[in-house]
């Protein structure tokens, strides 16, 4: 990642710990290394939700998805859950910047604003700012890393805050599909919606924002690994510093595309990841990549 030079808080201002949600799917080393903290959202089949960070086989999880006729629940935390997070956050004396997956497609932001609410009350020194990233999946990772990074160089919650939102300016997530079906039967379609009719002719090219959006299509599988790679191409064109690849169930192309990646950029990505259980059920296979250009950091 991109460093810059440490800002140094204001006067009596306190550390700032970031929470996010479990759906960016940013490599835990990372999340460790930063010291992000995790609040996870439940899926499963059948009535029997679990955190999704206890689907540690994705292959197993999207074999069923494939075979399965009904597909898997998915939701929110509870406000309790944002509440086991928070508060000893609070209780260390830090402030908590919590950003997570775009309110159009989950209720996560409203359950982490109503604990918030809940905290102010308490007489904490600490504050709550809960963020609307108003993307998912690796959008809201290279939002939630970029806000780790300057939360660890000193910055204040204003500072972080800013920083997400400006970052936010500047990002672009775009994916590819092999059907529409798993977004129709799941109900978070949104604006692709009018490319359903000929969804099973099409590998849909679409966008993470306030909702899913199309963008584009293409008729086979060759030709949209072409389209990922363009892609990459345009984001580079526009200046961005930060870039990343995600797939679900599509190795080698996520590999490939990396390859193609590193030399457009002349870097290593953000992070290459899979996309696990809850945005799975909802998108099933395919690519993602993004980028954003890293926003400059505010001075002292």
């Amino acid at each position: 990642m991109s460093t810059h030079e440490r800002i140094e808080n204001p006067p009596g201002s306190r550390d700032v710990a970031v929470v996010t949600d479990s759906t960016p799917y940013v490599p835990r080393s990372l999340i460790e290394h930063w010291g992000i903290h995790q609040v996870s959202l439940y899926v499963g089949w059948e009535g029997d939700l679990r955190p999704e960070h206890e689907y540690e086989d994705l292959d197993a999880f999207y074999a069923r998805l494939r075979d399965s006729p009904q597909l898997p629940t998915t939701s929110q935390p509870s406000v309790g859950d944002f509440l086991a997070c928070y508060e000893p956050l609070l209780r260390a004396g830090r402030d908590v910047l919590s950003i997570h997956i775009a309110s159009g497609l989950s209720g996560t932001c409203e359950s982490a604003r109503e604990a918030a609410r809940i905290v102010s009350g308490e007489g904490h020194a600490g504050v709550v700012e809960v963020l609307d990233s108003q993307t998912g999946a690796g959008g809201l990772g290279c939002l939630v890393l970029l806000a780790a990074s300057v939360a660890q160089q000193g910055g204040s919650l204003e500072a972080v805050a800013e920083a997400v939102r400006r970052g936010r300016e500047s990002l672009d997530i775009w994916f590819c599909l092999d059907t529409l079906e798993y977004l129709r039967r799941g109900g978070r379609i949104g604006a692709a919606q009018a490319m359903v009719g000929t969804a099973l002719k099409v590998k849909p090219i679409l966008t993470f924002g306030t909702e899913i959006a199309p963008v584009g299509r293409v008729r086979t599988h060759g030709r949209a690994f072409e389209r990922m790679v363009a892609y990459l191409g345009e984001l580079h064109d526009r200046g961005a510093t930060d870039w990343i690849v995600q797939h679900a169930q599509a190795h080698a192309d996520a590999e490939k595309l990396v390859a193609e990646g590193r030399a457009l950029f002349g870097t290593e990505p953000l992070f290459c990841s899979e996309v696990g259980p809850v945005l799975g059920a909802h998108l099933g296979s395919g690519m993602l990549v993004g980028g954003m250009t890293r926003p400059t950091p505010p001075a002292p």
